[in-house]
This record gives C-alpha cells, structure tokens and sequence, in this order.
C-alpha cells in the first residue's frame, strides 16, 4: 500500500496476526495506548490478533501488510520492546 503526506491508517483492530514493513519512508505506529512509535525504511512491526492500532505519516510511507493465521515473528526475527 502507499500512504501520501499527511496518511493515516485510522485506529482499528486486528483481525489476524499482522507485520507491516516499512519499505519507503518513515511515519509513527500506536496500539492501544496514545503513545507513538516511529517506524522508517527497514522497520517491521507485528501486531497480535485484536490488537488495536493505527500507523501514520508525515511525508509519505510505502508499507507491506503481511497477515496470516499462521504468522508467528517470533520464529524469525527477534522481538524488540
């Protein structure tokens, strides 16, 4: 997908597991609390089954959205806090 300036992928949940890969760009990604991440070129983020969140952008991001059932990161890459 592909976020203009000023894009948002307004606050919703997770239907399944879920990683987005910043492959352009840079923008910032909450859950469920109000506190903002940044996210740029290279990053992955995983978010769990019903987990709320919602990505943004100030000049742009082009992201992959990876979903599955089957999808557990943690079986190859390493988890960061």
């Amino acid at each position: 997908m592909h976020l203009d300036e000023n894009g948002i992928i307004g606050y919703h949940q997770a239907v399944v597991p879920q990683i987005l890969l910043i492959m352009n760009g840079e923008g910032y990604v909450r859950g469920k609390k109000e506190e903002y991440f940044k996210a740029q070129t290279g990053d992955a983020v995983f978010g769990e089954r019903n987990e709320w969140h919602e990505t943004k952008t100030d000049g742009g991001l082009t992201p992959i959205v990876i979903e599955s059932d089957e999808l557990k990161p943690s079986s190859f890459m390493p988890i960061q806090k």
